[in-house]
């Protein structure tokens, strides 16, 4: 009975807990007391934002090995497949940990992003390639380094160290291409285009839907890191890959 009414209770909470605006104007407020320290919404938020990152940032690194036209595109495409594989066995390990609900979809402003660069071609997939990633990838630059400098939860600071090295990695190769417009990327980190929260929160999974993972390469150079209470053995062998 207390398990299913659980399990209600986290259905009912689903929505909000995949918002990326907070519900409240404090996102500081502290939504749960785990072992691993206060849980916030700013914290809940920032797993949820690792995840759909990678649920798109993914795909198009996918796609920039198909597409890319010069060398140091194809290298930054390989960044996102590592770096994301990486984060995303992190998320879908605090994530049930910390009893947040990761999205199985990116958003549809993330959706509209692959949409884009599915339709280009050529010369034009590189440049929007890198800039659009510039952009992404600059924005959540500082919002990593505020849930890093402000989080009590042990596990969100493990996965913002994580995240931080890796964002800035991407951020590195996107430049590394030649091909990025900095007034105009940074022009967008500053001055964002106001959303619908509709645009910008990934959708839930469908009921039974199994959860999707992002497969690491099979060169893969980056692992997620040790999580507090895990030892490096049982990090050692990454989880079956279904994605």
């Amino acid at each position: 009975m207390g398990g299913a009414l659980s399990l209600t209770l986290v259905a009912l909470a689903y929505p909000t807990m995949l918002g990326f605006n907070t519900v409240s104007s404090d996102p500081s407020r502290i939504i749960a007391q785990t072992q691993w320290g206060p849980l916030t919404e700013a914290d809940r938020d920032f797993v949820v934002k690792v995840r759909a990152a990678g649920l798109w940032e993914y795909p198009v690194g996918q796609m920039g090995l198909k597409k890319g036209q010069s060398k140091a595109v194809l290298t930054a495409s390989k960044h996102l497949i590592d770096g994301h594989a990486a984060l995303d066995a992190s998320c879908r390990k605090i994530g049930p940990m910390l009893n947040i609900a990761i999205p199985n979809l990116p958003s549809p402003q993330q959706q509209g992003f692959i949409n884009t660069l599915n339709a280009d071609s050529g010369k034009q997939f590189d440049t929007d390639f890198a800039n659009i990633l510039r952009v992404t990838h600059g924005s959540i630059f500082n919002t990593i380094a505020k849930i890093r400098s402000t989080t009590k939860n042990t596990l969100v600071r493990t996965l913002a160290d994580q995240a931080n090295a890796t964002v800035l990695d991407h951020i590195t190769v996107m430049e590394n291409t030649g091909l990025v417009n900095f007034d105009q990327v940074l022009f967008q980190e500053t001055t964002p285009p106001k959303l619908p929260a509709s645009d910008l929160t990934p959708p839930p999974p469908a009921g039974g839907q199994p959860e999707v993972v992002l497969t690491p390469p099979v060169d893969s150079t980056t692992r997620p890191p040790v999580l507090p209470g895990e030892t490096p053995a049982q990090n050692a062998n990454p989880s079956p890959t279904v994605g």
